[in-house]
This record gives structure tokens, C-alpha cells and sequence, in this order.
């Protein structure tokens, strides 16, 4: 076959796929299937052993592309988390992203002993599959119609995207380890230590440098910004990496510091990381199930089955009550976040490393990683909206408004437009917008209810179900929230 025809064939499969897996988010979307499951079923089956018959084994690529897609996602996270939340929730975000991690990973391994692994297969086993994934998190709150309360949710997400870090370091660490014959030393928690340090400074220096630059940089056209972020957030990655720091960490910490400033084109700039992050979700979910073989996959059947259920009934439940019961947490919200610690990506991107490093039974491994994936995102992914409404920590999200009001600025300012839904709860409901004590420089500049759009004056009276545009300063946020309740996310 000449070289064009194989590009040819090869992009067209790729295109079909990747609307394929587009299309199904209706279908997952109504069935509550999580999105990354549908995709990650979609490349296993435009592979080898699928209807595509695509051969893919080339676990390198994988990890390299893997990396790259999670690097998009967590520095869209970033982008979508603001310090002032990350400093409300740091104290259970943090124990569960380092002491939850390694506890998971722990009770993991004596449980995958239990159903016969040797101790470093099951060691291995336990730090792959310790950390709760961003990408399938992410998915799932925010693509799954879910509002939850802020301290779970902002838990939940800034968990999911601190953790990664821990478990790479636990798997890199052990791997070497047992690659070279050796067993785990202590000095290796204190690398785990440094390499957390390191990623710190490195994101944080990094996204008050960016900051700098985006302010005081004028490029020729506002599509330039994004480009240059993306290239912020690789470059960020690849520093603190070189520097023997924690990339993931680093890229979160720059998406956040980075989204707390003032941004030229800030909207549009947010809307097309957004993109950014869901073409990473769909790339790294696709390529990994094309290299899950499902013939090979379910020749660990057994294990990995036990596995999954003794992970999600049993290590991540036990380790998030041991971190969150000495916080006084109300039990609800401990069962709950104890269920939504769902694997995705990032499991069978770190099952890689012991197999490209050839430790003994490496194969193994990523086989039961791959099943234990698929066990959480059917299991406890699929029964997010379930287990949110029976332990009442949020409610479905309300329908997007039929317009949307957008404000575009050229460059960083102080003022914002801000999207509030009026609730039976909120103090504005019943209130014409004249009797209501906005901030001096802040104004309503529509109210959408149902599929009319009303013009704000002010004989204008709020009911419940309204969505409301303010305009106002950033710093009038917090008294706006007073009189509305959490605002509504772009």
C-alpha cells in the first residue's frame, strides 16, 4: 500500500472515530454512562480486535501522547479553579492528594496480594491505581449536568487534580526499585517530598511569570493568546520535570495562578482551553483503549474484577474516612467523596512505566489496570447522579439559558460579567432589581427566563429560575454572592 493511501485510510478511520465517540455523548449523557468510558469502549473497538483493526502496541507513544493530553487537562482545571476556592479547601484537598494516595495505595496492594499477586506486582498495582483521575472527574462533574455543594465538589476537583503527582512519583519510584532488583528504600519518600516542593515553586513562579507576560505582551490577534498558553503550560511541564520536580503539580498550580489574574480576551481564551482539554480527554481515552486488547483484558477477568470492587467498597472509602473523619466531615459527605474516586487516564498512562521498563509481570499489570478503569467508570461513574441526589450533596444542573451574554476584553481589567441563577433560597427572589442593594459599580444587564429575554430596568422583578448577567468588578464577587448564591460556571 503507497504511503498517501495508508495516510489516507489511516486519517479517515481517525475521523470517524473521533465522531463517533462526539456523537455519543448524547447517548452517555441519557444513560449516565461517563464520557471517558464511552470513549476509551470506542478506541477498543477500532482496535486490533475490534471492527477498526488498528494494531497498536507501542506503549512509548502512549505515555509520551498520554502525558501530553494530561498536561491540557490539568492545566484547564487549573485554569477553572481560583486560589480563593484552592484556600477555602486546601486542608482536605491536600491530605487526600499525599495521605489518601498513599493509604489507597497501600490497602490496595494487600488486597490484590490477598487474590494472589506477589508483593510487587500488588505494590506496583496499588500506587498505579491510588490516585482519583482529573480527567474522569472533570468529565463527570461538570459534563454530567451534577452541581454539587462547594466543599465537596471543590474537594473533589482539586483532589483529583493534586493527587496525580503522588501516585506517578510512588509508581516511578517503585519501579525503579524492583527493575533493578531492590527493595523500596525510605529515601524515596523524601524524593516524593522534594519533587512535590520542586513542582510547587516551579508552577507557582511559572504562572506569576506568565501572568506578567500576558499582561504586558501585545500580540497581533487574539488568537495568538491561547497558542502562547498552551505553549505556557508544555513548557511548565517540561521544567519542573528536567529540574526533578513534579510536572503534573507545576501545571496545575500555573492553570490556577494564571486563571486568577486579569487576561486579555479572558472568555474566549477559557472557551478554547476548554476545547483544548476535551480533544486531550478524547485523544488519551481513544489511544489507551486501542492499546487495552480486550481478548488480553479479559483473560484477568477474576483479579481484576476483585480488584476494582476491593478498591472502590473498601481502600478508597477506608482512606478517605481516615483523612476526613479527624476533619469533622458530616459522614454523607465522606461516603460520597469516598464513591466518586473514580480512575481514568491516568492509571493506564503510569501502567506504562513498568512496562516499558520491563519489570516482571508489567503486562499483567496493565491488563488488571485497564479492567479495574473500566470496574469504576460502570460502577461508581455511572452512579454519580444516583449517589448525589440519595445522599442529598447537590442537584442537577439547571438548563443552559437559549442566549448567552458574553463580554470580550482586549486587555486585563477589573471588571467582570457574572452569570447567577436565581433560586428559591436566594435573596433576590421576588425582588425588583430598583429594591435590590447591588454594589455601587455593578449592574444587571439581562435576565433570561424560560426562552424570553427581558430587559434589565428596574420595575424588573427576579423569580425563581432566572439567570441574571452582572456586570461589576471582580472585587464585588463575595457581596454579589450574598445576594445571589454561587455563580453559574462559563
Amino acid at each position: 500500500m503507497n504511503e498517501p493511501r495508508a495516510t489516507a485510510i489511516a486519517l479517515l478511520v481517525v475521523g470517524v472515530v473521533i465522531a463517533a465517540c462526539v456523537v455519543s455523548t448524547r447517548i452517555a449523557t441519557r444513560t449516565g454512562l461517563p464520557l471517558f468510558l464511552v470513549f476509551a469502549l470506542m478506541g477498543m473497538a477500532a482496535g486490533q480486535d475490534g471492527i477498526g483493526g488498528i494494531r497498536f502496541d507501542d506503549y512509548g507513544a502512549a505515555f509520551q501522547l498520554g502525558s501530553a493530553a494530561l498536561v491540557l487537562i490539568l492545566f484547564d482545571g487549573g485554569l477553572n479553579t481560583s486560589l480563593s476556592t484552592l484556600r477555602r479547601h486546601a486542608a482536605p484537598s491536600l491530605v487526600l492528594a499525599t495521605v489518601g494516595v498513599a493509604l489507597t495505595a497501600a490497602l490496595l496492594a494487600g488486597g490484590a496480594h490477598l487474590f494472589g499477586l506477589p508483593w510487587p506486582e500488588a505494590a506496583l498495582l496499588g500506587a498505579i491505581v491510588s490516585s482519583t483521575d482529573a480527567a474522569a472527574v472533570f468529565s463527570v462533574l461538570r459534563a454530567g449536568g451534577i452541581q454539587l455543594r462547594e466543599r465537596v465538589g471543590a474537594t473533589l476537583e482539586i483532589e483529583s487534580g493534586l493527587n496525580d503527582p503522588m501516585a506517578v512519583l510512588l509508581t516511578t519510584a517503585l519501579t525503579t526499585a524492583f527493575a533493578s532488583g531492590d527493595m523500596p528504600r525510605w529515601t524515596a519518600l523524601g524524593m516524593v517530598v522534594l519533587q512535590l516542593a520542586i513542582g510547587t515553586v516551579v508552577g507557582a513562579l511559572s504562572g506569576l511569570g506568565a501572568l506578567v507576560v500576558l499582561r504586558r505582551i501585545e500580540l497581533p490577534g487574539s488568537a495568538f493568546y491561547p497558542v502562547l498558553t498552551v505553549g505556557i503550560a508544555f513548557f511548565v511541564f517540561g521544567a519542573a520535570t528536567l529540574v526533578e520536580g513534579s510536572g503534573f503539580l507545576a501545571v496545575y498550580l500555573a492553570g490556577m495562578i494564571i486563571g486568577g489574574g486579569r487576561l486579555p480576551y479572558r472568555a474566549a481564551l477559557l472557551r478554547i482551553h476548554d476545547f483544548t482539554a476535551w480533544v486531550g480527554q478524547v485523544a488519551v481515552f481513544v489511544l489507551l483503549g486501542l492499546l487495552a486488547s480486550p481478548s488480553r483484558v479479559l483473560g484477568v477477568t477474576g483479579l481484576g474484577l476483585a480488584t476494582g470492587l476491593f478498591l472502590a467498597f473498601v481502600a478508597r472509602p477506608i482512606a478517605v474516612a481516615l483523612c476526613l473523619v479527624p476533619l469533622r466531615w458530616r459522614p454523607r459527605d465522606i461516603t460520597y467523596i469516598g464513591w466518586v474516586g473514580l480512575r481514568g487516564a491516568v492509571p493506564i498512562v503510569l501502567a506504562c512505566i513498568p512496562t516499558l521498563a520491563r519489570v516482571p509481570g508489567a503486562e499483567r499489570i496493565f491488563d488488571v489496570v485497564v479492567f479495574v478503569v473500566v470496574v469504576s467508570a460502570s460502577l461508581q461513574g455511572g452512579t454519580v447522579r444516583l449517589a448525589t441526589t440519595a445522599l442529598g450533596v447537590g442537584r442537577p444542573a439547571g438548563r443552559p439559558p437559549p442566549a448567552v451574554l458574553e463580554m470580550t476584553a482586549t486587555r486585563p481589567i477589573g471588571q467582570d460579567l457574572v452569570v447567577f441563577d436565581v433560586h428559591s433560597a436566594s435573596a433576590v427572589c421576588g425582588a425588583t432589581l430598583s429594591d435590590v442593594p447591588f454594589p455601587e459599580s455593578a449592574a444587571v444587564m439581562l435576565v433570561v427566563r424560560g426562552e424570553e429575554l427581558l430587559a434589565a430596568k428596574g420595575n424588573t422583578e427576579l423569580h425563581e429560575g432566572d439567570v441574571v448577567y452582572v456586570f461589576c468588578r471582580t472585587a464585588d464577587r463575595a457581596e454579589l454572592a450574598l445576594l445571589f448564591g454561587r455563580h453559574r460556571e462559563a
